[in-house]
């Protein structure tokens, strides 16, 4: 299961970022007895370059990275660490 919530997670955001430059880590593992847990969501970690982060602050990053994962921010993910580069950072 999460595999495949891995390879929705990076498709979302390749398609709505325009990029391939996105690593995900799931670190659900180590969050076990976690109240997030509990209920099914995972734990991610998230490194992601695009040129749409260009210009922009990591919060507008931020935002832009939620928008485009959508549902699964209540279906799917329960934390996310971020770390967001524009194509030239």
């Amino acid at each position: 299961m999460s595999e495949d919530r891995v390879t929705r997670i990076y498709h979302a955001l390749a398609e709505a970022l325009a990029t391939d430059d996105i690593q995900i880590r799931d670190d659900s593992h180590r969050h076990v007895g976690h109240e997030g847990a509990k209920t099914g969501l995972g734990h991610f970690s998230l490194h992601i370059r695009s040129p749409f982060f260009d210009g922009t602050s990591p919060i507008e990053r931020h935002r832009m990275i939620y928008d485009a994962l959508g549902s699964m921010m209540q279906t799917d993910i329960h934390a996310l660490s971020i770390r967001a580069y524009g194509a030239n950072e």
